[in-house]
């Protein structure tokens, strides 16, 4: 059976109208490839105005014309369409504003920094309080945090012990992070790695009791 082709005129009308919708406020233009004003080599180019209003199909000299006679730029934002499809701009500006976009995407971009903090097996209280208080203070920053507890000797063979600080460090934090990497052992290392949880931070902690003044308990 023979197929039964959209005649041309509906396809091309199709193109026309898909172009303008998608190219009508010039969100998608390549700016550093596009062909602007003299540069533009189509004969007849699907006009978009300034402010996003349909002009229709026009020669080139006329969409130039128009495009000087605002004292803007004429600028091909779709070279594929049939015809290409051109808007009038401030191309300068548009370059501008779109680099101050991309700027300000990319100031806020979560760069997650990770931190790294190595505990020993047999680590020592003092020890171990000093470097959690480093560990909830980059948890508090927003950082990840790589907890490593460095095995030597026949150490290695006693991976509970590094288990077991790990598994205490996660219990501490809990509040304040969790854990994105469970431990798991890499040579004579043991590794793990907590992640803050955001809009939780931790609970300020109770104040000590007050000392007594001596007259308690007195009749």
């Amino acid at each position: 059976m023979a197929d039964f082709p959209s005649p041309p005129s509906s396809r091309s009308e199709a193109e026309r109208t898909f172009a303008q919708q998608r190219y009508q406020r010039g969100d998608d233009i390549a700016t550093d490839d596009a062909r602007i004003n003299d540069r533009i080599r189509a004969r007849e180019v699907l006009l978009i105005g300034a402010e996003g209003e349909q002009l229709g199909v026009k020669p080139l000299p006329e969409a130039l014309a128009i495009a000087r006679g605002e004292d803007l730029d004429l600028v091909e934002v779709a070279p594929n369409a049939s015809p290409p499809v051109c808007r009038i701009m401030n191309y300068g500006r548009y370059k501008y504003e779109q680099e101050q976009r991309r700027k300000e995407s990319r100031k806020k971009a979560t760069n997650v920094v990770v931190k790294e903090m190595k505990f020993r097996p047999k680590i020592d209280g003092h020890d171990y309080d000093t470097k959690m208080k480093h560990v909830e203070r980059f948890l508090a920053e927003g950082s990840k945090v790589k907890l490593t507890i460095m095995f030597r000797g026949r150490e290695v063979f006693h991976p509970e012990l590094g288990l077991r600080i790990l598994e205490r460090v996660a219990e501490q934090v809990s509040d304040i992070a969790m854990v994105e990497s469970a431990p798991r052992q890499d040579g004579r290392n043991m590794t793990m790695v907590l992640h803050p949880i955001k809009g939780r931070p931790r609970a300020a902690a109770a104040p000590p009791p007050r000392a007594g003044n001596g007259s308690e308990g007195a009749e």
